[in-house]
């Protein structure tokens, strides 16, 4: 049963986490650090069959306030265990953050406070807040184009069309859910892929609805990105499942056909061209010029791969 004070809460603060403890011991310390009032706000993090230390690390925090609420969602999937959020939150508004990031002690009142002052209207469907990548192992010169902050607008209000915000600090109002759904189980990552775009794809039928969606450039979190997110291999994987899971979401959208299949011409020209392009650079000895090709190339071979998938009707 929720507690007496569940009434009062305005904001959920949801983590989903798979395997990364000591990522989310930082950013729980930066939860219970907010200036906002502590029986307006609530921790779930929702642990998606973690088999490392993350139930103790959540534990630690059990003398905080609030004291974060562990959830064990068994179904594996990021969107899984944003759903299963959306579910057991008592706040008004789901504030989704990464199980990486780290926050300044207003950050939860500048995502929340464009949400509370629209209640009455609601008008606003979505907002999300800046998020700035960081290196704590070093950023190699290769990879750098492709990570810097978002910067869509200089001070907090509306988004056009072209941009959406990310699902790494990305808060709705509750009641947003029943009438768009929930998150879409097939578009972003679980074990075994790098799949992304159930954020996006939320933004988009937010919009379709008529809503707006805003950006919060002040209410800014530092995303880490670990060694292991700066290898050829990682952008290589992510780059060919990002692609994937766009067709997957675009398969499911109106005039899909014609769309994808240009997109399989374009894609498999680039593919050649990308590749032909690492080869001189690799000839020149441009080692991260090559790599950048290969990773565009990839990128392309994931069209190549889901959009006949897609046609056929498979994931």
């Amino acid at each position: 049963m929720p507690r007496a004070m569940g009434a009062t809460v305005q904001v959920t603060v949801a983590i989903p986490t798979y395997n990364r403890a000591d990522f989310l011991r930082q950013t729980l310390a930066g939860l219970v650090a907010q200036e906002f009032p502590r029986d307006h706000f609530e921790v779930l993090v929702i642990d998606n069959n973690s088999t490392d230390h993350t139930r103790a690390v959540v534990a630690e925090f059990a003398n905080a306030a609030p004291a974060p609420r562990y959830l064990l969602e068994t179904q594996q999937g990021l969107d899984y265990a944003r759903n299963r959020a959306v579910t057991a939150a008592r706040g008004d508004i789901l504030l989704f953050g990464d199980d990486d990031i780290l926050v300044q002690p207003d950050w939860l009142a500048q995502m929340a406070a464009p949400l509370l002052a629209d209640a009455p209207t609601r008008r606003i469907g979505a907002i999300g807040g800046e998020v700035i990548p960081v290196f704590p192992d070093g950023l190699p010169a290769w990879v750098k184009e492709w990570h810097a902050p978002l910067a869509f607008r200089a001070g907090t209000g509306p988004l056009d069309a072209r941009h959406s915000p990310m699902g790494a600090n990305l808060a709705f109002p509750r009641w947003v859910f029943p009438q768009v759904g929930v998150f879409h189980t097939a578009l972003d990552r679980a074990a075994g892929n790098y799949f992304s775009g159930g954020d996006s794809e939320m933004v988009r039928r937010i919009r379709a609805a008529g809503l707006e969606v805003w950006f919060s450039p002040a209410a800014a979190v530092q995303h880490q990105m670990p060694a292991s997110r700066t290898t050829f291999r990682y952008a290589r994987r992510h780059a060919f499942d990002s692609a994937r899971s766009r067709v997957i979401d675009r398969a499911g959208q109106p005039g899909a056909l014609g769309y994808l299949g240009g997109r399989f011409l374009a894609n498999g020209l680039k593919a050649s061209g990308f590749a032909a392009l690492a080869v001189l650079n690799a000839l020149v000895f441009r080692g991260g010029g090559a790599k950048q090709a290969l990773v565009r190339a990839w990128r392309s071979c994931g069209y190549l791969y889901q959009i006949p998938r897609s046609l056929c009707g498979k994931v």
